[in-house]
């Protein structure tokens, strides 16, 4: 499968298969298609694995694509502004993501839920009980709010996120959460009373404006 980003705020994935190539994505994730290519909605894997991806923020049932002569093409778009990350998994490599990120991969790729082990980072952690696990082999797209930073951290090195700004993560990197020192920074810090940690070794990926933030904003309204 040839794949390639486009778009700037609001970006999308188009995929060129080769006849008999597969695609998936959740339901209602396809934006458009060339003719010849035929579609089948399946809970790919069983109906459990599909609760599994319904509790991760993902649908029961997901579409599959499959190209019925060569050269055809399909896109599926961002629901939000941000951008799209590419992972081309090898066999047995995962990538830790936040729920509802999965935008498509190839058929190949295997999506479910990934429990928080620690019941604190479950609770105030920003990033909830259950996140995604997507594991290879083969490509997968997120989508991430807003804009992406990338950080490598060594063994040991610890980076502290607001809640809600981690979108990804390779699988060693560990998650947790830790108090904000000081009761005038809990009170009137604006970070509330718990921080979330990552600690290497591994890749972060961090998301410059969470749909949670953005919501949170516009209920409130602007302050003066």
């Amino acid at each position: 499968m040839d794949a390639k980003v486009i778009g700037d705020m609001l970006p999308a994935v188009v995929c060129k298969l080769a006849k008999g190539e597969s695609v998936i994505t959740e339901n209602g994730g396809m934006s458009w298609m060339d003719d010849g290519i035929e579609m089948k909605t399946t809970t790919n894997g069983g109906i459990m694995k599909g609760i599994g991806r319904a509790f991760a923020g993902e649908s029961i049932f997901m579409n599959m694509y499959t190209a019925q002569k060569d050269d055809v093409e399909i896109g599926f778009s961002s629901c939000f502004p941000g951008q799209i990350l590419e992972f081309d998994l090898k066999e047995g490599e995962s990538i830790i993501a936040q729920k509802r990120s999965f935008l498509c991969s190839e058929k190949t790729v295997d999506i479910r839920m990934q429990f928080r082990k620690k019941l604190g980072a479950g609770f105030f952690g920003g990033e909830g009980f259950i996140m995604q696990k997507i594991t290879g082999p083969g490509k997968v797209y997120l989508e991430i709010d807003g804009n992406v930073i990338k950080r490598e951290l060594a063994e040991g090195e610890k980076l502290k996120v607001d809640n809600g700004y981690v979108a990804a993560m390779t699988q060693n990197v560990k998650l947790d959460i830790e108090t904000v020192k000081g009761v005038k920074n809990i009170l009137f810090g604006g970070e509330g009373l718990f921080i979330t940690t990552l600690q290497g070794p591994g890749t972060v990926y961090l998301q410059t404006m969470p749909v949670s933030k953005l919501a949170s904003l516009l209920y409130v309204g602007p302050q003066r």
